[in-house]
Formats: C-alpha cells, structure tokens, sequence
C-alpha cells in the first residue's frame, strides 16, 4: 500500500525462501485484489532483503503469540526485530510497531532495549504503536477504509505517521498515546471474543433441551437493540483467539468475563465432536473414517489457517485416538494434515458424514452434491431437511 502511494518501501524478512520468492514476483499466500496491488508497488520500486536497512522510518509487523502456561504476551519476536532496527537506524528514526500487543508491552520491553543500547528516547529515537484493523480476506479494501490508530510519545511524531499512513488509509486516523493504542486493539478483539462468546452459549443451552438456536437468534434480533451474533465450532485466526489472553495473562483478577468467554470459544471443537458422536450412534455408524470434515482455513474463502478450529478438533480427536477422519479444503493447496484430500469428489466417495466447518463460498455452491450425506452443518448453510446443527 505505501509502495503503490509512492513512498520508498524495503520489506525486509529473515526469512530467505519468502524474501526469495517475492523478489521473483511471487505471492506466498492468496488474497482479493492482492496480486494487482503487488505488480503496482513492484512497478513502483518495491525491494526485499534479509538485511535490515539505514533508514529514518521502520515498521515492526512480527508475531506475538502469547505463553501458553501464563498466557502472557510473548514479546520475543518484538525484541528481536526491534534489536536489529537498533543496529542500523539512523539517528531520529521513528520505530512504528503494528504487532498486536497487550497494553504496556512498549513500556515493559521496548524501551529497556532502547535504554541498555543507550539510545535516547524522544530524540535518538522515536516510539510509536498502529496497530492494523483488517481481516483476511478483505484485507486491502480495509487497509483503505478502516479507521487507524496511531499512538505516539510526541503529538508530532503521531501527526507525521498520522500522515505517511495516510497516504493511502481514507479513513479517520485518531493519534493517541501508546497504551490507549495497545488497549484499544487489544480491546476489539476481545469483545468480538465475548460475542461469540455468548451466541456458543446458547448454543450449548438450546441444543440441551432440543431448541432452535437459529429460529431463537433470528427473532431476538429483531428486537432494536439486540444483536445477536450466529454460534460456530470454535474461534481462530490470529486475533479474537489470541488477543483476548493477553488480558487474561495480565490482569487475572479482573478478567473473569473475559476468561469465561476464552474457556467457551475453546470448547467448541470439543462441543462438535460430541455432536459427531450423536450422530454416529443414531446411525449406527464406528468407522471414524467414515466422517469428512470441510474446512481447514479459520474462516471463509481465505486460506489461512491459524488457531483453525478443524485443527483444534482433529487435535480432540487424536486425544481420544480416533485415526483416520478425512479432510478437503479447497483454498489449502499444500498437505497439512493426514488423511487431506486435494479432490472434493474423491473426498466424497471416502465419507457416510460430512461436518462443515468452513463455510466456503465452495461448499455454497456444491450443496447438491452433498445431500445424500448425514451432515453436522456448524454454519447454519444448509437447509434442506434433515441436516444437523450445532
């Protein structure tokens, strides 16, 4: 996006086979309008290179997953990229991390790192936090017209990221300071989280004395202000099913919402595979290869798989050794899991139970196909009789 606006762009990765394969012209993962806008940023000059640069402006774009026994922040990612930055940045320069990151994370373990180099913040160098607001899958219409959030030390410097982000962003940029930004972000994701949360909830009721969750959601939300969200088989992606944890890992005492609304999205894989075995006994059936899960990706007509709930449910399964379910996934190009299939006829002809976990513009489309299946549809895509929900 800066690289098409005009601005000189250098990506740099440690990474040799990504940074191999985007000097060649090659995209490493599949995203609307993605291609068009990187033969535009190529054609305006756009390089990469494993070797950090000497410039006046960085973004830190890295991982930051959290610890899993504390469920804190792991800044190690953070660190590191910003310690590389430190070795070649010219004086001045403005360190922008858009890593997600749990609220004083900048303070705990940017700023000592700066500190022990002896840099001077506010004048050797300067700290600021934008997170992104986007989704797969939608990305660069959202990188164009969502709102952004620039936290700064300085009002000046926010005022100047403010502008190089606008370059491209149409939308309102709120320039703030460092921990609102870490907060809000992280805030978002958590509330999306809670809900989720509570449309699972009531999923988990209806289904325990035989209700329709779906019919229930349909007319509460034709109350004014009830908004109900639809249930699903679990949370992924790196956002609503990491995010909330930060919180949790900081502020134990206070996170009790929060953490419930974890422990129920987390629950889910387990809650379909209950429901798979519902409808084995009904039917009779105990070949577990038998059952085809569709979906690998964490969400619809993306191929990203991170924290997916299929993953999380054949994770489930290998705990109670059951070996051999099938999966398809059209997006997912590469193996990933045992028993893949790359061909969704062939996939068909293996499986008695289809469980739709990913509802792919795909599956919308072939829904014939499936129909003399016992289907647990977790999407609430398929209407024609005799379907299972969640």
């Amino acid at each position: 996006m800066f690289a098409k606006s005009g601005i000189e762009v250098i990506g740099t990765d440690l990474n040799d086979k990504l940074v191999d394969s985007l000097s060649k012209g090659k995209l490493t993962f599949e995203e609307n309008g993605l291609e068009d806008l990187f033969i535009a940023a190529v054609e305006s000059g756009i390089k990469f290179t494993t070797e950090y640069q000497k410039t006046d402006t960085y973004i830190v774009a890295v991982p930051t997953p959290y610890i899993n026994s504390s469920k804190k922040l792991d800044p190690k990612y953070v660190i590191a990229a910003v310690n590389r930055v430190l070795d070649v940045c010219e004086k001045g320069a403005v360190i922008i991390v858009e890593s997600t990151i749990s609220p004083g994370s900048i303070d705990k373990y940017v700023r000592p790192e700066i500190e022990r180099k002896g840099f001077a913040i506010g004048k050797d160098v300067h700290l600021v936090h934008a997170p992104e607001r986007i989704i797969p899958g939608n990305m660069i219409y959202e990188l164009e017209h969502n709102s952004r959030t620039v936290g700064a030390d300085d009002p000046t410097i926010g005022e100047k990221v403010k502008e190089l982000y606008s370059s491209f962003c149409k939308s309102e940029i709120v320039v703030t300071d460092i921990r609102s930004a870490e907060m809000s972000k992280v805030v978002e994701n958590t509330y999306r989280d809670v809900n989720i949360a509570f449309a699972n909830e009531l999923a988990k009721i209806c289904r325990a004395d035989n209700m329709d969750v779906y019919e229930i959601i349909r007319i509460s939300n034709k109350h004014p202000r009830v908004n109900i969200l639809q249930p699903g088989p679990g949370v992924g992606g790196h956002c609503i099913s990491v995010d909330p944890w930060f919180l949790v890992g900081d502020y134990p005492d206070l996170t009790n919402l929060i953490l419930t609304a974890r422990k129920i999205n987390d629950s889910m894989p387990s809650h379909v595979l209950g429901r798979i075995r519902d409808i084995m006994r009904e039917h009779d059936i105990t070949d577990i290869t038998k059952i085809g899960i569709y979906g690998l990706a964490y969400k619809e007509n993306v191929d990203d798989t991170r924290e997916s709930p299929t993953l999380q449910l054949l994770e489930k399964m290998d705990e109670h050794l059951a070996f051999g379910v099938k999966v398809y996934d059209p997006f997912i190009k590469e193996r990933m899991v045992e028993h893949q299939f790359m061909n969704f006829e062939d996939f068909l002809n293996e499986i008695e139970i289809l469980v739709i976990i990913t509802a792919h513009d795909h599956i919308k489309n072939n829904l014939e196909l499936v129909k003399d299946k016992l289907i647990l549809d977790t999407k609430n895509i398929c209407s024609f009789e005799g379907v299972y929900k969640l």
